[in-house]
């Protein structure tokens, strides 16, 4: 498990929050930095899913019996949690994908067609750029596959 000390700065009624993540001199040293969006700045707001001392989400509003309200509030200190197998995941979709896209098309230009170095390394950053494109198309529900959650600090 990935995890980030963070505060809430703004809750919502479906049980998420807009949190903003901090970053520490510990996130040089992280393996998973390269997928975490809170290593790329010093500070990074994301939307988080709130969890109740049970580990299930809270639905922020909702007082049930078997389901107890956790009081969360704007200014609590969160621990942000991400599964590690999301982490490769994202390295993979990132940076391991676009790069063998890039020696693909590269290598079968050089074998196939005989085309000059210059045509190649545009081909490849073309087909770079497309991949990309392609990635951010399916934005919306990489966003859901890569969720966040968070529970209060003891």
């Amino acid at each position: 498990m990935i995890k980030h000390d963070g505060i809430i700065i703004a809750l919502n009624e479906d049980g998420t929050a807009l949190v903003r993540i901090v970053q520490t001199s510990a996130c040089a040293a992280c393996k998973a930095k390269a997928m975490c969006a809170s290593a790329e700045s010093a500070e990074k707001e994301m939307r988080v899913t709130l969890l109740m001392d049970n580990g299930r989400p809270a639905g922020y509003g909702v007082l049930d019996a078997d389901k107890p309200l956790l009081e969360y509030k704007v200014g609590d200190e969160v621990e942000v949690m991400v599964q590690q197998k999301m982490g490769w995941k994202a390295v993979v979709l990132a940076y391991l994908l676009p790069f063998f896209v890039m020696l693909a098309v590269i290598f079968m230009g050089n074998a196939l067609w005989n085309v000059r170095e210059e045509i190649l390394g545009t081909a490849a950053l073309c087909a770079m750029a497309l991949y990309y494109l392609v990635l951010g198309m399916f934005k919306d529900k990489l966003q859901k596959e890569f969720s966040f959650t968070a529970r209060k600090r003891a």
